[in-house]
């Protein structure tokens, strides 16, 4: 890089050094990125990087990955604990893009804070972390003014919205805040008692989270009580990582990248990997350029329904919506209007969709997100969603990778723990479940994976080398590159040797402190050889390659030389604004935001995607007396005005779409869930401002958007409109008690009563339209008389008011189909599917048991009958399946082909770390302070050394799974062996579209190899003795979706519609085998319009 390449090149033209007091400038400070909020309560005890700037330090790293680690100690370990009262708010900070910041060289030693972790009790530990919050340091002298300066409080986060609505959630772990720095300071009696004294309170503290841990556990039965204990072995290793381009797909993009990667330099890979810092850029994830070979900084922006914290931007339906409409293609066009946003803005990498949570939990806070409650209906809706993306040259990203299916506990310092928790699984329930919507998306040729936030089997998601390495890179063959969740990595060299590609956004185990477990520390690791030249390189290249990929060396490039790049500030709305917004103290500014308007005009203007998107979501469960479609003429009978009433809140604009940060609060009607997965309204129609134009006769409308109604309020009503809601997001935010996980399922602020009141005292029919993150329990009042029409309208985005107008005056049929299963009770998803709500351990864990059996797979193997099952939905018109006809395409077999040979090599570097290359910060390099450099301060530590203390079996490469061979997987796993075709028939009075669903039920009495034991040969116990495998029979659920197709019909159309099933729709993971095996026997063929309406059966 040049010696002092000063600002990033998109702003270098509008930069000014001397600008006016940073106060006279609006600036703000957004929640983090992808997921967390910065805070003062961010638990900081025994968070260890491993990697150092001390000069002793390349001897003792922490190695390994899924929990191995080597560690050594030789200096004396000293615990000062932080004070958070001189925390400074972020929205003091400015931002950096591309220029670098001196790094810390009083960074405490992770080997000898691992070295001390390692020699006390587990209880020890344990009190302590329940006691007090450390930071752990090896010099007494070090400033801690300093060090507390970095610290940010729990203000941080809000943009364009009032502050302080982020809250701790747990008490029994709060920090004490006084100054109290721990140490011997002098020899003097006055000195000697100061210290016994705070010796004294540290016994009492000790004592008193003793006491708390025995009244809160011991009286529940310890930890574990209420836990399901179950067989779940730690994850298990699985290295060194699959280089990228052995492929055919993806060989030309790699044969490119090659070629580019062989002229950076050391310090141009280490800026490519490493993000620039939390609010560094205009983007929330911004990487610094390699300038000499001409690649850019790449700018990542959310979301999964557009593009967070941008202007002049569509807020389109959510995944939950899109999952309901159960159409391919316009699931797929709403992914075309997503990256033509992504693209006009200048984004690279479009941080969505998302396939995790799958939806385990029907309360989780974030299943809004993503499509449904099962597999395959989340992997063909997250599948053409990529490929929509992808088509306009924009990178999509699928996320979270994997288990993340609760927001409790998910990050330690949201929660005042001491780690985040793990999401316990078998081998067959994640590759039959929980992967099979990744699967899909890496078939569809997705450039970017996320890792989530969480364990998994009690290995961090984000240095899981089973989960990163073996499964990811090698079984389902990703060529892309592996990024970071915000702030989800949690060790440097363990999660570059565990498959991570990418740090995001840069900074290491806290928010916005320019400290980064890669960066500079990954810089000095390649040097000194802890971490491989061929990782780096490989981290390198599937960046460089997925660029490739999409097409992006085509983009217009930056300013100087161009005007691409990102074109908005995610941290203003002002045109000028500070160039490092979470640089505290730089005064450079210049112009950040060019007001591109990217919605689309004429007939690709983007809320016509989005009001369809909308519309076909609704789902109608109820419709008695044929109450909907209503008529625009509505009479009385008695010549009258006809009297309209809407009831409730959730119809109305309250105090607008956009008052609260992420969407952080309910109120007004309800159009997206809360979080990172948000964006901003341009616009927002509230249903209660469609309905004021909706009729074409004089009516009397009359408002009560609030949800408690007198009796007499209502009485005289001729039709009865009544909205209510259900509201969940994100864990960083708490809304209405709600702390992220939606506390149970009923309808949130008094809706429950609101309908009931209302549907008892109605002159006339009652209406519910219900906006929910999910499914509802709607028992208490779905069955009353007055209630004679039900809608779901889930989250329908900008264009909410319109398309319910669309679907209850009858423009189009309603023909949305639930995603999910509406049960009568939370407690009827059984005890596999609740959150945890409390720890019941130190490092939380959650038990997938029941994982094979999600949503409609479990109340069919528990005989549950729900209230409205999976894939269930009422149209204003009539459909028959007839003329079912099953065929095999091919012989059946046990095993998928062999895995292909192959014919195409990743790229091969020079193993040896650059030796001639300088590192050092150059000289009068003005660093902005807290960005992210990959420069170093000096040399120390650097020395190439015979580095032994990789994971075991590190060098010696892993047997390849018999499963992969292919994107996705095996090629073979896709051939087509079935095929399904039916007729469909419109037998109603108007034109319709239905769901036609394919469900599948394997063979019974299938069984596989287990054990060795020993038996007798015969009669007698004395008979000779033989090993025989015992076998082990194969559960299976009832029946899985496995295709499905959505078809329109004018009244009285017949058509005649093909479905294909795939070997691996008919195979099961064999765990013994690692390999997807077709089991003997008769595979029955279910066709119907849900998943208890199955009138046709085939046989195969």
């Amino acid at each position: 890089m040049p010696p002092n390449p000063g600002p990033p090149p998109p702003y270098r033209d509008h930069l000014k050094q001397d600008a006016p007091s940073r106060k006279s400038l609006s600036s703000f400070a957004p929640i983090p990125e992808e997921e967390s909020s910065p805070s003062a309560d961010i638990d900081d005890r025994f968070t260890l990087s491993d990697l150092s700037d001390d000069d002793d330090h390349h001897h003792n790293h922490n190695t390994g990955g899924s929990g191995s680690s080597s560690r050594s100690s030789s200096s004396q370990i000293k615990l000062r604990r932080i004070d958070n009262h001189h925390s400074r708010h972020s929205s003091t900070a400015s931002k950096p893009a591309y220029a670098y910041p001196a790094s810390n060289n009083n960074s405490a030693r992770p080997s000898d804070v691992e070295a001390y972790l390692s020699s006390i009790t587990a209880a020890e530990r344990e009190l302590l972390t329940a006691a007090h919050q450390f930071e752990l340091s090896d010099d007494d002298e070090e400033d801690s003014d300093d060090s507390d300066a970095r610290s940010v409080s729990s203000d941080v986060g809000l943009r364009k919205g009032s502050k302080g609505h982020h809250r701790r959630r747990s008490s029994a772990f709060k920090k004490h805040t006084p100054h109290m720095g721990w140490g011997w300071t002098t020899t003097t009696r006055y000195y000697y008692r100061k210290v016994w004294c705070r010796a004294l309170l540290v016994v009492v503290l000790v004592l008193g989270a003793l006491v708390w841990v025995f009244l809160r556990f011991a009286a529940r039965g310890g930890w574990d009580a209420g836990r399901v204990e179950v067989d779940m072995p730690p994850s298990e290793s699985w290295f060194p990582t699959p280089q990228g381009g052995a492929l055919e797909d993806w060989a030309d993009d790699y044969r490119r990248a090659e070629l580019l990667v062989r002229s950076m330099t050391l310090i141009e890979k280490i800026n490519i990997t490493t993000g620039v810092g939390w609010q560094m850029g205009m983007c929330v994830g911004n990487t610094a350029p390699a300038e000499l070979v001409k690649f850019p900084s790449l700018c990542l922006q959310d979301g999964p329904l557009g593009l967070r914290y941008a202007d002049l931007i569509s807020a389109f339906p959510a995944g939950v919506t899109t999952g309901a409409t159960w159409n391919r293609e316009l699931i797929r066009q709403r992914g075309v209007a997503l990256g033509e946003e992504a693209r006009t803005k200048g984004v690279n990498v479009l941080l969505g969709p998302s396939m995790g949570p799958l939806g385990m939990m029907p309360a989780g806070g974030r299943n809004w997100e993503a499509f449904g409650a099962d597999p395959v209906l989340q992997g063909v809706a997250a599948a053409e969603t990529i490929r929509g993306i992808q088509s306009t040259g924009v990178m999509a990203t699928a996320k979270h990778y994997i288990m993340n299916e609760q927001e409790h506990f998910r990050q330690p310092y949201e929660w005042g723990i001491a780690t985040a928790l793990s999401s316990n699984i078998n081998d067959r329930a994640l590759h039959e479940v929980f992967l099979w919507p990744f699967a899909e998306a890496i078939r569809a040729d997705v450039a970017s994976v996320m890792c989530s936030y969480q364990m998994v089997n009690n290995s961090h998601a984000c240095e899981n080398s089973k989960l990163l390495n073996g499964i990811l890179k090698d079984e389902l063959g990703f060529q892309g590159f592996v990024q970071s969740d915000w702030l989800a990595q949690r060790s440097g060299i363990n999660s570059a040797l565990g498959g991570l590609d990418m740090s995001m956004p840069g900074d290491g185990l806290r928010w916005a402190d320019g400290k980064s477990l890669w960066g500079s520390e990954l810089t000095r690791a390649v040097l000194n050889t802890s971490v491989p030249m061929e990782r780096l390189n490989d981290m390198v290249t599937r960046i460089v390659a997925a660029w490739y990929h999409l097409g992006q060396d085509t983009w217009e490039r930056p300013p100087p030389e161009g005007n691409g790049g990102p074109n908005f500030s995610s941290w203003t709305n002002d045109e000028v604004g500070w160039i490092y917004q979470g640089s505290p103290g730089d005064e450079t500014y210049g112009v950040v935001n060019r007001f591109v308007n990217a919605q689309g005009e004429g007939d690709n203007a983007h809320w016509i995607i989005a009001r369809k998107v909308a519309t076909e979501g609704i789902v109608l469960v109820k419709n008695d007396r044929q109450t909907l479609p209503l008529s625009r003429r509505p009479t009385t009978g008695s010549g009258a005005v006809f009297r309209v009433g809407v009831f409730g809140d959730d119809a109305g604009p309250a105090m607008g779409p956009n008052a609260c940060a992420d969407r952080g609060c309910n109120q007004g009607t309800l159009a997206m869930g809360w979080g990172s997965g948000t964006a901003e309204f341009p616009y927002l129609v509230s249903p209660f401002e469609a309905l004021q134009s909706a009729w074409e006769t004089e009516i009397e409308l009359s408002p009560y958007l609030r949800n408690a109604v007198m009796p007499a309020e209502v009485a005289d009503k001729d039709l009865c409109l009544v909205f209510a809601n259900a509201d969940s997001g994100e864990g960083f935010i708490s809304a209405g008690g709600i702390h992220g996980d939606r506390n149970n399922l009923f309808l949130q602020k008094g809706g429950d009563t609101l309908i009931e009141t209302v549907a008892q005292n109605c002159a006339g029919p009652t209406v519910v339209v219900v906006h929910a993150v999910g499914p509802v329990v709607v028992e208490s009042w779905i069955d009353l008389p007055g209630v004679d029409a039900v809608l779901f309208a889930h989250l329908p985005g900008q264009e909410s008011g319109n398309a319910l107008m669309d679907v209850l005056f009858g423009v189009v049929d309603a023909s949305g189909r639930l995603p999910y299963t509406v049960g009568k009770s939370l407690e009827d998803y059984g005890p596999g599917a609740q959150v945890l709500y409390e720890p019941n351990a130190p490092v939380p864990q959650v038990d997938f048991q029941d994982g094979l059996y999600i949503d409609h797979r479990y109340f069919d193997r528990h005989n549950i009958t729900p209230r409205f099952e999976f894939g269930f939905g009422l149209s204003y018109t009539t459909f028959e399946l007839a003329d079912l006809h099953v065929q095999g395409l091919q012989s059946k077999s046990r095993l998928p082909a062999s895995r292909p040979p192959q014919t195409v090599f990743p790229p091969e570097y020079d193993a040896e770390p650059p030796r001639n290359e300088s590192v050092l910060f150059p000289a009068e390099f003005r660093a902005v302070p807290q960005f992210i450099y990959p420069y170093l301060t000096s040399m120390d530590g650097t020395a190439a050394a015979n580095y032994t203390h990789y994971p075991e079996g590190y060098d010696q490469p892993q047997p390849l799974s018999p499963a992969g061979g292919g994107l996705g997987g095996n090629p073979s796993l896709y051939d087509e062996v079935v095929n399904v075709e039916v007729e469909v028939r419109n037998t109603g009075p108007r034109a319709g579209q239905t769901v036609v669903q394919v469900y599948v039920s394997f063979p019974g009495g299938v069984t596989e190899d287990g054990d060795w034991v020993e038996v007798h040969e015969g009669a007698r116990r004395s008979s000779k003795v033989k090993l025989e495998r015992m076998p082990e029979p194969i559960e299976f659920p009832s029946r899985v979706l496995r295709n499905f197709t959505k078809v329109a019909l004018e009244a009285g159309e017949r058509q005649t519609v093909a479905m294909t099933l795939t070997r691996k729709d008919l195979s099961y993971w064999s765990v013994r085998e690692q390999n997807w095996v077709m089991p003997d026997g008769e595979f029955e063929i279910w066709v119907g319009q849900s998943s208890r309406d199955l009138p046709l059966r085939g046989e195969y």
